[in-house]
């Protein structure tokens, strides 16, 4: 058995798409996932199941949530590799006194390339900081996320990906409850 962490996009987020997280884990219950745990309202599920490949269990969660509340909801999933890899790789903590409360990982469904890498980076987004480390973006945010346009669109328009961000507390919860 294997378990993932399926992040979902743009549910329960300014009154679009909600979902009670008691409804969404008897869904995925009926689908056949066994062990489902959901963390705060924002979309973060863990399931379990025989299936190992993390396409495949995105598609299914998205499928079942389609079939039962009737709206498409993006997903990606995550293995607990990649959040510790997350954890450490983060480049603002090489700065002293950061401050944890402005930092957010933007976790995106493929791979970048170094043309997507740079066009980002080049981006009019100051004072925000960026890094990317292959499907992930270490967001760094000058004031708050509700003060940017370093938002989850911005990043899906300007390099054609699918993105969910989730704030630095929110990944350290998500990696010892993988645990």
């Amino acid at each position: 058995m294997y378990t993932h962490l399926v992040l979902l996009r743009g549910i329960n987020v300014s009154g679009h798409h909600m979902i009670k997280m008691e409804a969404l884990k008897k869904a995925l219950e009926v689908f056949g996932f066994t062990q489902v745990q959901t963390y705060i309202q924002s979309g973060n599920v863990f399931v379990t199941t025989p299936e190992k490949d993390a396409n495949a269990v995105g598609f299914d969660v998205k499928q079942q949530i389609f079939k039962t509340f009737g709206f498409d909801v993006p997903t990606i999933v995550v293995s607990k590799s990649d959040l510790a890899s997350c954890l450490s790789n983060n480049p603002f903590f090489k700065t002293a006194n950061v401050d944890t409360k402005k930092l957010y990982v933007a976790f995106i469904s493929k791979t970048l390339s170094n043309e997507n890498i740079h066009d980002l980076k080049i981006s009019n987004i100051k004072p925000d900081e960026v890094a990317i480390d292959q499907n992930r973006i270490y967001i760094k945010y000058d004031v708050s996320p509700a003060k940017t346009r370093l938002d989850q669109k911005y990043i899906e328009k300007k390099l054609a990906v699918t993105a969910t961000i989730r704030n630095w507390n929110t990944v350290n919860a998500l990696l010892a409850m993988y645990s």
